[in-house]
């Protein structure tokens, strides 16, 4: 076994700083009964990982794949990995699966609850985080899996299967009475995801209409999209007709942007909804705002809930269904709603990191990496 390795931690408490380590001990360590050495083969990074960064102690994304100094840590991210050692009985070496890994060459996983499907990591220190970060689909019997769209699946299912769940949520709850959702951050992916699946209910008995809010660098892609009745600027909100009932759905994470959407709407804001943390250097709290006090989606919640009124079979077979239509626009030869960008090794990585971090990301592209 190679003792060559690599991985990339970010400082907690200042995202702009970051470093490399050896990581030696995961890639040549011998292995416990029971665990598994992965080489992860590829991973996306997206604006969502900055998410995860910018919300990691709130949300314990940190404790996921802790680093051994706490004033620092390892982002998560989706993508696929291949067995190179297992001393698991269920998980064969070469076998290849799809989850969530750090950004890394290596990760050591301790596989429970192992079926024909995949298993869940066991380890210790995951078992109070929520399962559907735990989880891990084996790729040979994953009727999702297309082995030559892995990086569409890496960038864009995890973004997606929240962008269904919240367009799930919002239609659960009757949009909150609301005629209109206002989505900000329009140009990320999770965010246009929410407007392709809240589009599908035009000619439906109660359609909302979508609006999204972006830069105007980024006004032309969003428009080009086709899933948005209304494109408008940040600078522009007051444009917006404020007599409106609507929900606003925050995936930019602003402070300021915020203030001013609650300012402008005020009591006919019926519902706010924070999701993103794009602009994770703005974030704020929602006390004195106008309108109703912003409250956090977590994805996992109404998965639960779906669970137990559709049934595992049946919330997958949503999904799945949602999913599909969704990739017909995102691969259409023409006109695609995403372009796969490549790259290799620690340059790579450190550059769209800070090309993310810094809001330098071209909407239009999605980078799939490996070490």
């Amino acid at each position: 076994m190679t003792t060559d390795s690599t991985a990339f931690l970010v400082q907690r408490n200042d995202l702009r700083k970051t470093r490399w380590i050896g990581d030696e001990a995961v890639a040549g360590a011998p292995l416990a009964d029971g665990a598994v050495r992965f080489r992860i083969a590829g991973f996306a990074l997206t604006s969502n990982n900055i998410t995860y960064a910018a919300f990691g102690e709130a949300m314990n994304y940190w404790r996921f794949f802790p680093a051994d100094d706490p004033a620092w840590g390892r982002i998560p991210v989706w993508g696929f990995a291949t067995v190179a050692e297992s001393r698991c009985e269920g998980v064969a070496q070469g076998e290849r699966f799809y989850g969530y890994w750090p950004i890394a060459m290596h990760a050591v996983l301790r596989p429970g609850r192992i079926n024909s499907a995949g298993f869940i990591d066991g380890a210790e220190h995951r078992r109070e985080l929520h399962a559907v970060y735990n989880q891990y689909l084996r790729c040979s019997t994953d009727p999702g899996y297309d082995a030559g769209h892995e990086a569409e699946q890496a960038l864009l299912r995890p973004l997606y299967i929240t962008s269904f769940l919240i367009d799930d949520f919002l239609a659960d709850n009757a949009f909150f009475g609301a005629d209109c959702v206002v989505l900000s951050s329009a140009s990320s992916k999770t965010a246009y995801g929410t407007a392709f699946c809240l589009s599908r209910r035009r000619g439906s008995a109660a359609p909302v209409r979508v609006t999204g809010l972006t830069s105007t660098a980024n006004s032309k892609f969003v428009r080009g999209l086709g899933c948005y009745d209304q494109v408008v600027a940040y600078g522009d909100i007051d444009q917006l007709a404020a007599s409106e009932r609507v929900v606003y759905v925050d995936f930019s994470g602003s402070a300021e942007l915020r203030a001013a959407v609650h300012g402008h709407f005020g009591g006919q804001l019926a519902y706010s909804c924070s999701v993103g943390g794009t602009h994770w250097d703005e974030l704020g709290s929602g006390q004195g705002l106008a309108g109703p006090r912003p409250v956090l989606f977590f994805a996992p919640a109404q998965i639960k809930k779906r669970l137990a009124e559709w049934g595992p079979a049946g919330l997958q077979q949503r999904i799945a269904e949602a999913w599909l239509a969704f990739m017909q626009p995102v691969t259409d030869t023409r006109h695609p709603w995403l372009q796969v960008m490549r790259g290799h090794g620690r340059e790579a990585v450190t550059t769209v990191y800070g090309d993310l971090l810094e809001g330098r990301a071209q909407p239009l592209q999605g980078h799939m990496l490996a070490l």
